[in-house]
C-alpha cells in the first residue's frame, strides 16, 4: 500500500527527459521527506550482452566524498598481523578460530579482508561467503598483505560496482546530508571507473544504456551523463 508521504511526491518522474546531476540533486533532496538521512542512489542499465560474450563488471571505487555509511570490517590474518588490522580500525580480527565461526554461520560483518596465506583456508568457504558477496578477492583489494590500506579504504568510502545477470548496477554515492559537490565528485568517479571497465572489456558501442538517480524512499529521475560511455 502506498503511504501518504509517497503520494505527495511527484509522479511519473522516470518518464521525464534526462537532466544533468547538478540540476537533479536539489530535486532529489527535496523529495527526501522521511525522518532519516536517505541515501542518494544510482541505478545503471549496461549493455552487457555482446555477440561473443557477456560483460561482467566487478570492481571497486573509492568515493572521494565518502559514503556516509559505517561498514563493519572483519579481517582474517596471522597472529603477527592482528595488531596492524586492529590499529587500522578493523571491527573483527582473527585466524583459524574466526574461520571456524564463519564456517558455522557466524557472519556479523559487511566486508571481509584476508592475507594471501589465509585465503587458502577461506577459499573452502565459498558456499558460505559467495552467495553473500563476502568472499575476499585479490582484484578487489581484499586479499592483501597491506591490511592497513585495505581496512582504511573499506571504512572510508569504498563501494563495489557489480552488474547482475540482467545488466543492472546499483550503488549509493552518499547521503542527503552531503553537499552537492561531494555527491557530484562521487558520481564522476563512478563514471570514470565504468569508462575504464569499458576499455578493459574492449566493448563495442556504448556501455551504459541508461542511468537513474533516486533517494532511498524517493522517486526516480533519468540522468544525463554528459558523455557517451
Amino acid at each position: 500500500m502506498t503511504s501518504k508521504r509517497f503520494k505527495k511526491l511527484p509522479e511519473n518522474t522516470a518518464n521525464l527527459p534526462a537532466e544533468v546531476i547538478e540540476k537533479l540533486l536539489p530535486i532529489i533532496k527535496k523529495n527526501c521527506t522521511t525522518k532519516f538521512d536517505e541515501s542518494v542512489d544510482l541505478s545503471f542499465q549496461i549493455n552487457n550482452k555482446q555477440k561473443k560474450n557477456e560483460i561482467n563488471i566487478r570492481t571497486i571505487v573509492n568515493l572521494p566524498g565518502g559514503t556516509g555509511k559505517k561498514v563493519k570490517v572483519a579481517v582474517v590474518c596471522e597472529e603477527n598481523k592482528s595488531s596492524e588490522a586492529k590499529s587500522a580500525g578493523a571491527d573483527l580480527v582473527g585466524g583459524d578460530d574466526f574461520i571456524e565461526k564463519i564456517k558455522s554461520g557466524e557472519i556479523d560483518f559487511e566486508k571481509l579482508i584476508c592475507t594471501p596465506s589465509m585465503m587458502i583456508k577461506l577459499s573452502k568457504l565459498g558456499k558460505v561467503l559467495g552467495p553473500k558477496g563476502l568472499m575476499p578477492n585479490p582484484k578487489l583489494g581484499s586479499v592483501t598483505e597491506d591490511l592497513k590500506k585495505a581496512v582504511t579504504d573499506a571504512k572510508s568510502g569504498q563501494v563495489e560496482i557489480r552488474n547482475d545477470k540482467d545488466g543492472n548496477i546499483g550503488l549509493s554515492i552518499g547521503k542527503k546530508s552531503f553537499n552537492d559537490d561531494q555527491l557530484i565528485k562521487n558520481f564522476h568517479v563512478v563514471l570514470d571507473t565504468l569508462e575504464k571497465e569499458k576499455t578493459n572489456n574492449t566493448l563495442k558501442g556504448d556501455l551504459i544504456k541508461s542511468v537513474f538517480i533516486t533517494s532511498t524512499m524517493g522517486t526516480s529521475y533519468k540522468l544525463k551523463i554528459g558523455k557517451t560511455i
